[in-house]
């Protein structure tokens, strides 16, 4: 662990132990560096990196503060890291495995927890799917809000910001997947109210199994894709490797 690392670690510390609560003002940059028996460059590299992780504020001429640690907060860089795998196959669909296994889960838990208000921002979303049937942009912008809402009334922030960092990455392969297949805006609309409809019965598991079916539908056609691109750029002559 280099020397950073260790200062970094030590603020932290005092985080999880309530020496410094969210919200808190730290102390000045050298009585920290004092304070955590480094030097004071070293409490600045630190300062600076946790400002980066969304865990310290540094407002000019103010002072550095706790941020509020919230999970939107935390993660939100999430769905940046996820960006950076794009082009990646492999990632593509690791993260397609990750959201089926927990969004159906989600979706179960909302369904023992969603408003009537709740479900009925599912259905305007719904409603707005129709509506955009020929307009694959627009079907997948409304897609994506309607699975947001969905995982919104399971109250679970935590969970929520983990779906939409993976949801922000695979809403491209939803485009991908309208673009070229004429027969997927029938297919995710029809998945779609099976959803709506288990939620509005208020049925778990009901919920969970139109959940799973929707996105294992989604990945299957992925990674068939995917093969078959695969298979073609195989199949292409070689440029440039031997002469």
């Amino acid at each position: 662990m280099s020397l950073t690392d260790k200062a970094i670690e030590r603020i932290r510390e005092l985080i999880r132990t309530g020496a410094l609560p969210p919200g808190s003002k730290l102390p000045p940059e050298q009585d920290l560096a004092d304070q955590l028996g480094l030097s004071r460059n070293l409490a600045r590299e630190a300062v600076k990196a946790l400002a980066v992780a969304r865990v310290l504020e540094v407002r000019r001429g103010d002072g550095t503060y706790v941020t509020s640690l919230q999970p939107s907060l935390l993660l939100e860089g999430l769905g940046s890291a996820v960006e950076l795998l794009q082009g990646d196959s492999a990632a593509l669909l690791d993260l397609m495995e990750v959201r089926r296994l927990l969004e159906p889960l989600a979706t179960a838990l909302a369904a023992t927890r969603i408003s009537d208000e709740q479900l009925a921002e599912v259905k305007q979303h719904l409603d707005a799917m129709r509506e955009a049937r020929e307009d694959v942009e627009q079907l997948n912008a409304h897609d994506a809000s309607f699975h947001r809402a969905v995982v919104a009334a399971t109250g679970n922030e935590t969970l929520l910001t983990l779906l939409e960092g993976i949801s922000g990455r695979t809403l491209r392969a939803r485009i991908w997947r309208g673009l070229v297949d004429g027969q997927a805006a029938d297919r995710t609309l029809a998945e779609h109210e099976a959803i709506f409809a288990a939620l509005s019965d208020r049925d778990a598991a009901l919920s969970q199994a139109a959940a799973l079916l929707h996105v294992s539908h989604t990945e299957q056609w992925l990674r068939e894709h995917l093969r078959n691109a695969e298979a073609v750029r195989d199949a292409l002559p070689s440029t440039g490797k031997h002469g």
